[in-house]
């Protein structure tokens, strides 16, 4: 097939953590024989920053990691149509502007061939709804939504049989345990995220700050837009604060850490149940024990408690970090079986198998409409 995709940026994973998944699956498009192209709009927000802050330097990671893998810009929808007029297949991303997204449904109304599916992984269909509202999908055949309580918003809004769950899950190319773990070295706590807006500053300092400070485990923190009370925050607990980490960067991070911590923005934990993000995914790729705070696992992606601890309150989480500081077996039974279930259901391989399989779907039943017409 001919593919088109759609993204807020590929090249920059500054605050953008949907680039790692869709990374990942462009990767194994490729690698399956389909013909690929990625396009993100020229001067994105998220490459915009990444640059002012680090320079032209900071794509090196990515392009080491995916050689295979360019990005092409865009100025306008008209350029970004120009790409799609022999493609089998295209997907928008919902982190692109409501003009691209309206023209390329618009183009699929005209009779465009290409099957045409909405990508979304954020949590603004209940946060903010007129922001998703605001799209016009009229065009689309399908909407990809990325867990079940969040298919279940679209389904309310019409979607029926046309939208599909599909978590997101780890590129286990690049994200995989060190080929030789006796070369690294485990020690502390590492936490890869982004301050945000202050959506979970309670959380991260109950189920982080504290927790490593009571464990007594040096704690390293990477990620962005961490304001300055944030950064005192920090201070305070003793952490170590290292900036942006370029995401291809961070299974070698991982590997020189004792364990991880995840922990869920409040909107997910509270209303988008079974959605743990991609990060998530990745740890346990990396063979890397992770504590969790509270968040329902509703659709059973994981086996609590063997592919990871989970901490329903600080207390808990202190006691969690103590036993894996101080007993081996336990942080050698969590990779073991975190990486087990990954392997078993939660790879870009994977994701891909259902997205072909969707798309063949969808064809019989577009082939069905068009027949009772």
């Amino acid at each position: 097939m001919k593919i088109v995709y759609f993204a807020h940026s590929i090249l920059s994973c500054w605050n953008h953590g949907n680039a790692h998944f869709v990374r990942g699956i462009l990767r194994e498009l490729l690698r399956r024989g389909h013909a690929v192209r990625a396009l993100e709009p020229t001067g994105g927000w998220s490459l915009t920053n990444l640059l002012a802050d680090h320079g032209p330097e900071a794509l090196s990671a990515y392009r080491a990691a995916y050689p295979d893998l360019p990005s092409e810009s865009y100025d306008t929808p008209e350029q970004a149509l120009a790409a799609c007029g022999d493609a089998d297949l295209v997907i928008v991303h919902e982190w692109n502007a409501p003009a691209l997204v309206a023209a390329v449904g618009a183009a699929r109304k005209r009779g465009a061939r290409f099957t045409l599916l909405f990508h979304d992984t954020h949590h603004r269909a209940v946060s903010d709804p007129d922001a998703i509202r605001a799209f016009d999908l009229d065009g689309y055949d399908g909407v990809l939504a990325f867990g079940e309580t969040l298919a279940e918003v679209y389904r309310r809004w019409g979607w029926g049989r046309h939208v599909f769950v599909w978590h997101e899950a780890a590129d286990t190319t690049l994200f995989r345990p060190p080929a030789d773990p006796s070369e690294t070295e485990r020690r502390g706590l590492v936490w890869v995220g982004n301050w945000g807006d202050g959506e979970r500053t309670h959380e991260i300092e109950t189920y982080l700050l504290a927790p490593a400070a009571l464990a007594g485990l040096p704690l390293d923190i990477y990620g962005v837009r961490y304001p300055a009370e944030a950064l005192t925050l920090l201070q305070q607990h003793g952490v170590h604060y290292r900036g942006w980490l370029a995401n291809a960067v961070v299974p070698k991070v991982l590997a020189n850490h004792m364990a991880t911590i995840h922990v869920p923005r409040r909107f997910y934990a509270r209303h988008l149940p079974g959605i743990p993000t991609i990060r998530v995914f990745e740890a346990l790729a990396c063979g890397i024990p992770l504590l969790s705070a509270p968040w329902n696992d509703v659709e059973g992606l994981f086996r609590v408690g063997r592919d990871f601890l989970m901490a329903e309150n600080g207390s808990v989480a202190g006691r969690q970090l103590r036993a894996l500081r101080h007993d081996a077996d336990l942080r050698a039974a969590l990779a073991t079986a975190g990486l087990e279930t990954i392997r078993g259901r939660h790879t870009c391989v994977h994701r891909v198998d259902q997205l072909l399989a969707i798309v063949q779907g969808l064809g019989h039943q577009i082939n069905e409409i068009a027949g009772a017409a």
